[in-house]
């Protein structure tokens, strides 16, 4: 037993000195492989780059608003306008005027808006400042594609224009329903700030029904933390699935950038100033002949009106369309048709949606009675042309 037990030692040292050597001189003798898998190399061509084998795409996140963007973005433009140079003297084309008086030509003008093309016959929106006494505007689609554009007709009152350009296969915007709008529902911007290219920014409506800001004579505006730019100005403001919700029109600012406070015009005034514009050549809007204020508390108490809310008539057009209904100076208008009014803004847009030659049902306050009026809607008068805020 002890003779077994010395030659079984001997053998495990051996073995074990065995090993140790194979180890350290030849270590690739002790890998093992796996029977019946083969390696799989990569080959490659002789020449040229290496092609990689497969490219996955990233995922995207639930917060992404990629698909939105991609569906919107290629039916804004950029707008680029310029305006030729003219003389302000009518021999300042003289040698001699020259010579003694130096060049009387204006400078040239130019500059960089956006625009949405709403349309596969190539009908665009934008802003009236943007294209406002410009002699030449031209539009950029994001596909790098360049047209001359027409203008088809503006409305001051709005600031809206409506352009078109002849090109085929235009990508179209899909409209949306701007009156769904509630505040905090995510809102993305898309332009040309800065002439830098098109940029998409996002946010969140803010506020809704904006008016009083002294922009437009017609103000409804949504506001946004969207970023929004110089150059933005007639761009789209669409919604989380790719829809229209506004054309980008002005910013709040004290340094000429974005501060988080952005206004655009709902898709639903816009539609219908394109509309007039595009089969009538103007935007006819509803009129009844008053001159309102602001109801405030002091002038509800001042006269013991029995309501706080509402717009005070303080004249009626002698045979206007409210003169005849019977409506009087000292009433509190508190309802057109069945939109609430609370403010004089409120009560300009109110009117002008109604269609002209219709009846309308006004709710008014007189004294302490409750009354409805029934008007006649008249077709409001051409604004005489005014300088609107350059919101660029």
């Amino acid at each position: 037993m002890r003779k077994t037990w010395l030659i079984f030692s001997q053998a495990v040292t051996v073995s074990l000195a065995l090993l140790f050597v194979i180890a350290t001189l030849k270590p690739d003798w002790l890998q093992r492989r796996p029977l019946g898998v083969a390696v799989a190399t990569v080959t490659q061509p002789a020449a040229g780059p290496i092609q990689p084998v497969a490219i996955y795409p990233a995922a995207v996140g639930p917060g992404s608003y990629a698909a939105a963007a991609k569906r919107a973005a290629p039916a804004v433009v950029s707008v680029i306008t310029s305006k030729t140079p003219h003389l302000n003297h009518p021999r300042a084309d003289d040698p001699w005027f020259r010579y003694f008086f130096g060049d009387q030509e204006s400078p040239a003008q130019s500059g960089i808006g956006s625009g949405v093309i709403v349309s596969a016959d190539g009908f665009e929106l934008t802003n009236n400042h943007v294209v406002d006494h410009m002699d030449d505007i031209e539009v950029q689609l994001a596909d790098g594609r360049r047209a001359k554009a027409e203008v088809i007709g503006t409305d001051p009152e709005s600031d809206l224009a409506v352009l078109r350009v002849k090109l085929d296969k235009l990508p179209a915007v899909s409209f949306g329903n701007s009156d769904a709008l509630q505040v905090g529902d995510v809102v993305l911007a898309i332009g040309n700030p800065f002439g830098v290219g098109q940029t998409v920014t996002a946010g969140i409506v803010s506020a809704l029904g904006r008016n009083q800001l002294g922009i437009n004579t017609f103000e409804n505006f949504i506001q946004t933390d969207a970023a929004i730019n110089p150059g933005n100005s007639g761009g789209a403001l669409i919604d989380a699935s790719g829809n229209l919700m506004g054309i980008n029109t002005a910013i709040y600012s004290r340094s000429g950038g974005n501060l988080g406070i952005g206004f655009a015009i709902p898709v639903s005034t816009a539609r219908q100033v394109m509309d007039g514009l595009i089969k009538e050549g103007q935007v006819t809007r509803g009129w009844i002949g008053v001159e309102p204020r602001d109801l405030t508390p002091e002038i509800a108490e001042t006269f013991n009106l029995k309501v706080s809310q509402g717009v005070l008539i303080t004249g009626v057009l002698q045979g206007g369309p409210a003169s005849q209904s019977g409506l009087r100076p000292g009433d509190v208008v508190v309802k057109v048709a069945d939109t609430a009014v609370g403010n004089t803004a409120q009560l300009l847009n109110a009117v002008s949606m109604l269609k002209p030659r219709t009846q309308a049902r006004l709710g008014v306050q007189r004294g302490a009675s409750e009354i409805d009026v029934q008007v006649i809607v008249g077709q409001r008068p051409k604004a005489a042309p005014r300088q609107p805020v350059d919101a660029r």
